[in-house]
């Protein structure tokens, strides 16, 4: 009986630390060390209304470069309200024949939403099974956390998508530019991806990348 009692009574005082411990929120604060859950908090006295709305995806992002696309992220710390709540957004603009090359989010998994035109999504899985749909306006997908995937515009105009993530910094790798928009040694990129000499130089070259 004393046993039980001591249990209760241990799990009560760590749940009352617990909540005791729980804020509200954690505006970041981006003149402050960034640790891996997020930026430091804002002093509460100085958080106003304007730090938990966020008005940059309103507009179009440029998508006058190489892939034809542009990506206008709302993550922590340019949208500050959403340090440490698990969320972010971001909005995908897609010119004709525009793409989001395969990459992946090792911080969260992706749900995006098709507002305007057609896209191709799909993403790959680590059974190397490929996961393909045309969407539609309207059509919504997800994207499991950590898995290579990708967002072609295959409409006729333009396309538009808004993106939710289960974290307020997903992190974000495109392979190709992973692979060709550095400084890794190109007999090494040749050896781990079976390409040829001519064919990796070319890559590095569109992509900017030199060794």
């Amino acid at each position: 009986m004393k046993m039980i009692i001591h249990i209760f009574f241990t799990l009560s005082l760590v749940s009352s630390i617990s909540f005791a411990s729980v804020q509200d929120f954690c505006v970041a604060d981006p003149k402050g060390p960034q640790s891996p859950s997020g930026y430091s908090c804002k002093n509460p006295d100085q958080v106003t209304e304007n730090d938990f709305a966020f008005s940059g995806l309103a507009k179009a992002g440029n998508t006058s470069n190489i892939i034809k696309a542009a990506v206008t992220p709302a993550f922590s710390p340019t949208f500050a309200g959403i340090n440490g709540l698990g969320v972010s957004l971001a909005r995908l603009d897609l010119a004709s024949g525009g793409v989001i090359p395969l990459h992946t989010h090792p911080g969260a998994s992706e749900v995006l939403v098709v507002i305007q035109g057609t896209i191709c999504a799909g993403f790959i899985s680590s059974a190397n099974k490929v996961y393909l749909k045309t969407l539609e306006k309207g059509d919504s997908m997800v994207f499991p956390q950590g898995l290579l995937h990708f967002q072609l515009n295959s409409g006729k105009g333009p396309a538009l998508a808004f993106v939710a993530f289960g974290s307020s910094s997903p992190g974000l790798q495109i392979l190709s530019f992973a692979l060709f928009a550095n400084d890794l040694p190109s007999e090494l990129v040749e050896a781990t991806t079976f390409l040829s000499d001519a064919e990796v130089k070319k890559l590095k070259g569109v992509l900017g990348g030199t060794n």
